[in-house]
């Protein structure tokens, strides 16, 4: 199972939200490359990035940002935030991005994910964010009307590498990831799914260990890593 140490972009900072609110911003780093090398030096084998101020403007926005973290590191990175047209991908896989994820356009042109599946194979993944059961998408600002699994489900056989499913309620506060919904998900689809949002501890870590067997492939942890809850090494030693 891999750890992705989160790297969320807000104004060319290295943050953490609470809740998916934008007005309950924690700044962690200056130097979101600075961040990155630490994670990988530290035995990250997986950066997860997010543009927020991308996701709400709905195109890529902390463009320099990435470069340079891009540069600073040797390990693989995943981006996702404000990514919505098959040349932003193309554009972000050329810069040195290992896999792209799509998440407000899954939800608006499911088409346009299994086309970039094909084209961009094994390289895409699928954001789902979700609050009260319905997907959440314009940076979780809005709330759709489609669940959680029913979305997941319309990529089954189009090739995406991997789910990444955050209950927003949980994100950025430390008080345990939704165990139930990650397992009921990952146990309706055969795409590997990648749990976010909530990690608080290395017991949380060993619950998700514990879902693998249902296709659970990651964890996403961000503030517990920020607030050393845990260390990456402690982390890779149960995952």
């Amino acid at each position: 199972m891999i750890l992705y140490p989160a790297i969320d972009l807000k104004d060319g900072k290295c943050v953490r939200l609470y809740q998916g609110d934008f007005d309950k911003t924690t700044i962690f780093n200056d130097s979101p490359a600075d961040q990155a090398s630490k994670f990988a030096m530290e035995g990250a084998e997986y950066i997860h990035l997010v543009d927020l101020n991308g996701a709400l403007q709905g195109r890529s926005v902390n463009i320099e940002p990435v470069k340079s973290i891009l540069k600073a590191i040797s390990i693989p990175a995943q981006l996702g935030g404000g990514i919505r047209t098959i040349e932003n991908i193309e554009t972000w896989l050329t810069l040195g991005i290992s896999r792209v994820i799509l998440g407000t356009v899954a939800t608006k042109d499911p088409e346009l994910v299994i086309t970039a599946c094909k084209k961009f194979p094994g390289r895409i993944a699928v954001g789902i964010d979700a609050k009260n059961g319905k997907v959440a998408v314009e940076g979780w600002y809005k709330e759709s009307d489609i669940s959680v699994i029913e979305l997941a489900k319309k990529f089954e056989n189009a090739g995406v590498a991997a789910i990444i499913y955050t209950d927003i309620s949980k994100d950025g506060t430390m008080t345990g990831a939704d165990f139930e919904g990650t397992a009921d998900l990952a146990k309706s689809i055969s795409i590997p799914v990648i749990a976010s949002g909530g990690i608080s501890s290395l017991d949380d870590l060993r619950k998700i260990k514990a879902l693998e067997k249902n296709g659970v492939a990651g964890v996403i942890s961000g503030r517990a890593l920020y607030e050393k809850a845990f260390t990456i090494k402690q982390a890779l030693s149960i995952l």
